[in-house]
């Protein structure tokens, strides 16, 4: 009889799971809506391209003579140097593939350590609320109220210039908005039949959060990650900018600082590369997070 009784209710459950969570389908049909779209994967191709390049620099198959007079100082762009020499006669298309190298691994690592804490603290204040709820919303307001630049710079300066401040400051400071949208679908989630389901058959709290509220609300992750990859790498470029960023190699805010005095002799082409490498993967980052979004959100996929 309690054998009967327990058969029946996981045949419900799982009835009531595959109803109402957000399926596989949803990934799928997301995939070929994106693949559809031009835009889209021009977007993609532009990300992956940075990206190999930025790998590639890493594994110093590229741009590995960065810091090599290659020509005459303040040479123009021409067909033996793309984007021109520098005061130094290094080559500026080189600098900025190694600029490529900096920005993305910027992005990745920031997210690295922003994605998990803004998960973690977002899903479990969402999910058992009361004090622990009262705790976090009270950090990351009290977080939030700081200016962020003037937080970053703070905590660059507390730890030395250089590339891992630059991860950490970035990665502490950044996940505040992922924790409020977590949060909040947390509490929406938890109270509904599936995961009610899953309580009736002995599930624990975190088999509940962990295995069947956070697989539901994971797009909501990914849609984050593209939208914080790209502001990673602006704020990365002002740190450098400002000279509390990436030292002894170049970045393309480093190479904007030195290329600010050359304008008015004529030579732009170092600020123009810059600048120019930083819109187009920006861009691309905002046009993926868009469509990310709205193949993602089941909100916008049901109008």
């Amino acid at each position: 009889m309690i054998e009967s009784v327990l058969r029946t209710s996981r045949i419900i459950m799982d009835k009531i799971i595959e109803e109402n969570p957000i399926s596989d389908s949803l990934y799928k049909s997301a995939f070929i809506r994106m693949v559809k779209d031009p835009s889209t994967m021009l977007a993609l191709t532009v990300v992956m391209i940075y990206t190999v390049t930025a790998i590639l620099s890493a594994l110093g198959m590229v741009a590995t003579d960065w810091n090599l007079e290659v020509g005459t100082s303040y040479a123009a762009p021409s067909l033996e140097h793309w984007l021109g020499t520098d005061i130094f006669g290094r080559s500026v298309l080189t600098k900025v593939i190694h600029g490529t190298q900096v920005a993305m691994s910027v992005g990745f690592f920031t997210c690295l350590i922003a994605i998990p804490i803004g998960v973690l603290l977002g899903a479990i204040a969402g999910y058992f609320g009361g004090i622990v709820d009262d705790f976090v919303v009270w950090f990351y307001n009290t977080l939030s109220s700081i200016p962020s630049i003037m937080l970053i710079i703070s905590i660059s300066l507390i730890m030395g210039r250089g590339l891992l401040a630059v991860y950490v400051a970035l990665g502490a400071t950044s996940w505040v908005n992922l924790c409020r949208l977590i949060r909040a679908e947390v509490m929406k989630h938890k109270n509904r039949e599936y995961v009610q389901a899953a309580h009736a058959l002995g599930a624990g709290n975190a088999r509940r959060l962990f295995r069947h509220i956070l697989p539901n609300i994971f797009h909501i992750v990914i849609i984050n990650t593209s939208l914080q990859f790209q502001t990673a790498i602006k704020s990365e470029v002002i740190l450098s900018f400002l000279g509390i960023g990436v030292q002894g190699q170049p970045s393309w805010g480093t190479m904007i600082d030195d290329a600010k005095l050359e304008l008015a002799r004529g030579v732009w082409w170092q600020l123009f590369a810059a600048t120019v490498a930083m819109f187009i993967i920006v861009l691309a980052f905002n046009i993926l997070g868009d469509a990310l979004r709205d193949a993602l959100d089941p909100k916008i996929k049901g109008k």
